[in-house]
């Protein structure tokens, strides 16, 4: 067990794992955010745009303006604006 654990496939399959689980839930955390504050329904089309944002990063910022924008289109400028 330990050589597979050793292994470059292994350590980079594992760190894969590990980042798109934190995409995940980064996701999920700002969609909760815009869902609580601005009523945001999964179905809408700014969810969808949302999911498909792969960087962790971005996804962070995104988190981090929807707790402080003062309206879902604020937090739409701020999403096209950067696309």
């Amino acid at each position: 067990m330990d050589i597979i654990r050793e292994s470059p496939v292994a350590q980079y399959l594992t760190q894969q794992g590990i980042e798109q689980g934190g995409r995940e839930r980064a996701i999920e955390d700002l969609l909760d955010v815009l869902e609580v504050r601005f009523a945001l329904g999964a179905a809408d089309p700014l969810a969808s745009r949302i999911r498909d944002i792969e960087d962790l990063q971005r996804l962070k910022q995104l988190h981090r303006a929807a707790i402080q924008v003062e309206s879902l289109e604020a937090f739409r400028s701020l999403l096209d604006a950067d696309e």
